[in-house]
This record gives structure tokens, C-alpha cells and sequence, in this order.
């Protein structure tokens, strides 16, 4: 069995020293601007230095009108690359591999930040969106490969496209929420046509040795698993990606979709024939032995949250324990402070039930 502590690497040739990533997690830290903040630099170098074999930033938007919450870092700008820069070095001086998630919020934009209608594969009353014409999605495409090529130059070993959660290439992947009648949309060849031209993009116009991973949700979102298992196959033959980052929520949770009964979620991406493709596995992995049946049951990383959250050194913890478990919720707010959280983070944890003091 492979142990949590065994390197990792990818196809392109970065290596992680661990099996451990840190996930990346909305902390509404940065300027409204989207440059960076101290606390977010602070936030991630700290857990890059607590031994994460690599760190994930939050999801950072691609396009101004792509912002999906207030504080979110940003990189449409040459402004971003100062924060950037820095932000990368500092990770790289953790010696932890540093990622940066390439995002748009598509129809979740909330339309009084952005100053106009949130975009959206076809316009959709619930979240008042509009379509994108065909020239505008090609647009978009352009701004995630400008991005990436951005990440690139601010000296971040690679980029994570975030095809989950019902953000914008997740709502060209839904079949509810893609009603187009171009070739985005129809088929799930054409619905996944715009992340396959991202794709090629940022292979193209990054180095080879450019680490490039997808995030996708199996289900939940208007997502339909059994496209999604199909995709993530197809993603592997084609071999243009170097990881593969399951978001689960439980990945040891048998699917809401019938049909799929005795499985968990897991094990039927583990299934896949991967190829070269490292699969990831995020999704309520809060302690060693979490961690350690995820790798048992296929999975080549984990990608932790929450207890990323309440301790900083994680993996540091886990190697010295492998019975190690998280600290239990709530916490008070000094704690999260010693552990490297700000203010505006803080606040935002506070909002998930049972997790910070009163």
C-alpha cells in the first residue's frame, strides 16, 4: 500500500513530498480588487511551511465579471502578478508545490459586485443570468489560458482548472444548465468543449513541464455521474492533464444516483483507467486514518479542508501520529487566529454551523 509519506510525481515532473494538498478554500482574504492581501499570504505559506506537500490557493477568477465572493484573490490583471509572485516564492520557500485554482462563478456572480448580469452557459431566470454569445465563451476561454500563462510567469509550478461546484465550466457540463445550441453545447462532447480548449491552451502556450489539474464534481450541481465518470476516462486516454482532483464531499458515500448501489464514490473514480493521471480525493478527510483509506482504496493524494483549517502542520502531525484527529469544533476565535486565519475568515467560518465558538 502506498503511505502518505511516499513522494508523488506527476507526468510533467513536479513532485509533491507527501501525499497531502492543501484544498483550496474560499477565505474572502484578498482586496476587492483581487491583489493580495498579508493575511492570505500568511494564511497559505503558514500551512506551505506545516508540511503540505503542496498548497492550493483559493478558487482565483479569471475575468473581473467572473468574481464569485468578496475577497476573492484575483488573476485577469497584470496587477495580480506583484501578490502573485510573491505568493508563489513564498509557498515554494515551504518546500510545498504551489497551485493556483483558475475559476469563474459563471451565473453564481453575484451581479452587485460585478455590476451587471452574471454570465451562464444559457440565461437562467433562478440566478437572473445571461447567455454568453459564442464569442464571449471563447473569451473566456482565453482569459482562463491567459491566466494560467499569468500563474507561469509568477512562478507558481502550476494551475488547477475549477470545473466543480456548479461554477462556469461546470454549468457548460450540466445538461439542466447548458441548453445551447452551438457546438458548446448538446452533447457532452460539445459541453465539454470549452475545458478541452482551456486545456489544450494552457499546454500549449505553458512550459511542459507546467503542472495541470481539473477539479470536478460527480454529481449534485445539475451534474450527471455517469457523464462525469465518462469524461474523467476520456480526460486520462488524452493524457493532457497531470491530476485529476475528485471533489466528493464523502467520498465514502455511496452515489445519490441509482444504479451505482455498493460503490462508493471513490472507488468508482479509482476505477478508471488513469494512465499517467494522479487522482485526488477531497471530501470530509480529517484525520490520518481518512487520509490513509482514501490512498487504499485507489487514490493517488488527498486534498484536506477543515482540518487544514484547525491546524496549520496537518501532515507534520499525522506523520507523527498516524491516530492523529483533528481538534473538535467549535473552536474559539483566538485559537483560528494562532493558526493563522484573519479576521475576514474567520467571520466567514463563523458561518458554518457548529465550527467557531460564540
Amino acid at each position: 500500500m502506498t503511505d502518505l509519506f511516499d513522494p508523488l510525481i506527476f507526468k510533467s515532473g513536479a513532485q509533491m513530498k507527501n501525499r497531502f494538498m492543501l484544498a483550496p478554500l474560499t477565505n474572502l482574504q484578498s482586496h476587492a480588487d483581487g491583489t493580495l492581501s498579508d493575511d492570505e499570504y500568511h494564511w497559505l505559506t503558514l500551512r506551505a511551511r506545516g508540511g503540505f506537500g503542496a498548497t492550493m490557493t483559493c478558487a482565483s477568477h479569471v475575468q473581473a465579471a467572473g468574481l464569485g465572493f468578496p475577497g476573492q484573490l484575483g488573476c485577469f490583471s497584470d496587477d495580480h502578478l506583484p501578490g502573485l509572485t510573491r505568493l508563489a516564492a513564498g509557498i515554494q520557500e515551504g518546500d510545498s508545490v504551489a497551485v493556483l485554482q483558475l475559476h469563474h462563478a459563471g451565473m453564481r456572480s453575484p451581479a452587485d459586485a460585478i455590476g451587471e448580469a452574471p454570465h451562464c452557459p444559457s440565461d437562467n431566470s433562478e440566478f437572473g443570468a445571461r447567455a454568453l454569445t459564442t464569442e464571449e465563451v471563447e473569451a473566456v476561454a482565453e482569459a482562463f489560458i491567459a491566466a494560467a500563462v499569468r500563474a507561469e510567469r509568477a512562478g507558481f509550478d502550476g494551475v488547477e482548472l475549477h470545473g466543480a461546484h456548479g461554477y462556469l465550466l461546470g454549468q457548460f457540463l450540466s445538461p439542466g444548465i447548458n441548453r445551447r445550441s452551438d457546438h458548446y453545447g448538446g452533447s457532452l462532447e460539445n459541453r465539454a468543449r470549452l475545458l478541452r480548449e482551456i486545456i489544450e491552451g494552457v499546454r500549449t502556450r505553458c512550459r511542459p513541464d507546467f503542472l495541470l489539474g481539473l477539479r470536478l464534481s460527480p454529481e449534485r450541481f445539475d451534474i450527471v455521474l455517469g457523464e462525469m465518470l465518462d469524461l474523467a476516462q476520456q480526460l486520462c486516454h488524452e493524457g493532457r492533464i497531470d491530476f485529476l482532483d475528485m471533489s466528493l464531499w464523502n467520498g465514502f458515500k455511496e452515489p445519490g444516483e441509482p444504479g451505482y448501489e455498493g460503490s462508493t464514490l471513490l472507488s468508482l473514480f479509482a476505477g478508471i483507467d488513469r494512465g499517467t493521471v494522479r487522482l485526488g480525493c477531497a471530501g470530509n478527510i480529517r484525520s490520518g486514518a481518512a487520509a490513509a483509506r482514501c490512498l487504499d482504496e485507489g487514490a493517488d493524494f488527498v486534498l484536506t479542508g477543515r482540518a487544514a483549517i484547525l491546524h496549520h502542520d496537518l501532515p507534520r502531525r499525522i506523520a507523527a501520529d498516524p491516530a492523529f484527529e483533528p481538534v473538535p469544533n467549535p473552536v474559539t476565535r483566538n485559537y483560528l487566529r494562532k493558526e493563522g486565519l484573519g479576521e475576514a475568515f474567520i467571520d466567514y467560518m463563523a458561518t458554518w454551523k457548529g465550527f467557531v465558538a460564540d
